[in-house]
């Protein structure tokens, strides 16, 4: 057998071990939720026009529901990422401070 011969099967097993891993991983994700699905949940529950946001401190119960299962699913990490990124899809201006409310809102 060529050095040829052998380098080509070397690069098809690694081609084919990597194929499998990639649709191990992507069947994973299926299972839980990802940081992406739940900056769109709790941004589409929030109610708001151009300028802020009203419901963050009100006892809303879907977004308490929400908040409880992202501290339970999601590394702690990751929660300022999801809060900040879920305020800027709602596209309001005082950004920054809605995030603070919410992230204060998260923290008790």
């Amino acid at each position: 057998m060529k050095s040829t011969d052998i380098a080509r099967r070397d690069r098809e097993i690694r081609r084919n071990q990597k194929k499998a891993e990639v649709i191990q991983r992507k069947q994973g994700k299926r299972d839980g939720f990802t940081v992406g699905d739940y900056i769109k949940l709790l941004s589409e529950k929030f109610f708001h026009d151009a300028e802020k946001i009203y419901n963050i401190k009100s006892n809303n119960e879907e977004i308490l529901l929400l908040i409880e299962e992202i501290k339970e699913n999601i590394d702690e990490k990751n929660w300022d990422t999801i809060l900040r990124k879920a305020v800027k899809n709602t596209g309001i201006k005082k950004k920054e401070e809605a995030f603070k409310e919410l992230k204060e809102f998260f923290s008790s």
